[in-house]
């Protein structure tokens, strides 16, 4: 097993764990989009220091030379995921049910987006997939 293939899938994991423990958790008496002002300020320093800390004689005003629609596409889209979670949580999903609907929907879903936008092959393995995703849905949802 390739230690670089799978380090990044262990930080999504271990984040995403904290991610909807902290989205479960933001006090009832707070606006999500408030909050989010405090994780963005957070993240924004974060970023900051671990840029400069893992990129020795790196520069920031250089790199953001290199930015395109997409940095401030994906700003919009983490607002619409980490404020639909939190309000996910708030109309009152359980945490074991609501990421895993929505994150089996998003699987669902991608699997067209790479067919469409990048050519990527829907195998008779991935239709079993998805059709066990929907059967999956359907479960934990009655």
């Amino acid at each position: 097993m390739d230690i670089h293939m799978w380090w990044p899938i262990a930080l999504i994991v271990f984040s995403n764990v904290f991610y909807n423990i902290c989205s479960k958790q933001t006090p009832e008496g707070i606006h999500p989009l408030a909050a989010l002002t405090v994780t963005y300020l957070v993240s924004a320093i974060a970023s900051g220091l671990l840029f400069y800390a893992l990129t020795p004689g790196g520069s920031l005003a250089r790199e953001y030379k290199n930015l395109n629609w997409t940095s401030f596409v994906l700003g919009l889209a983490v607002i619409g995921l980490e404020a639909g979670s939190m309000y996910m949580y708030k109309a009152g999903w359980n945490i074991n049910a609501g990421h895993m609907v929505h994150s089996t929907i998003l699987a669902v879903l991608l699997v067209f987006v790479g067919y469409l936008l990048y050519h990527e092959i829907i195998s008779a393995q991935k239709i079993l997939g998805i059709i066990l995703c929907l059967g999956g849905l359907y479960l934990i949802n009655r």
